[in-house]
């Protein structure tokens, strides 16, 4: 199985805009209220959350994570520090 985050915003340009500052690429074309990406390796993910948690003042944005299939935890300040642990204590690969 792999690991899948999603982002869920109710504004339009919030999820291009977060996704551009990561990616480093010019996603402005897309207007998405969601989106969906799957890693094989989840430590993978520890990447991306951090990145969230670091800008979500500046981003009208949820997400949503799953490391087991049909189970998925929002990441907010309060358990993204413990969450990035937990995949690093699970997956130290």
């Amino acid at each position: 199985m792999n690991a899948i985050v999603r982002l869920y915003s109710s504004e339009k340009d919030e999820i291009n805009k977060f996704l551009s500052v990561f990616f480093n690429n010019d996603n402005s074309h897309i207007n998405l209220l969601e989106w969906e990406k799957k890693y094989q390796n989840p430590v993978e993910l520890t990447e991306i959350i951090g990145t969230f948690i670091d800008n979500n003042d500046k981003y009208s944005i949820n997400m949503w994570i799953s490391l087991d299939e049909g189970l998925f935890i929002n990441v907010t300040d309060e358990n993204a520090d413990k969450i990035i642990r937990y995949i690093y204590e699970r997956f130290p690969w």
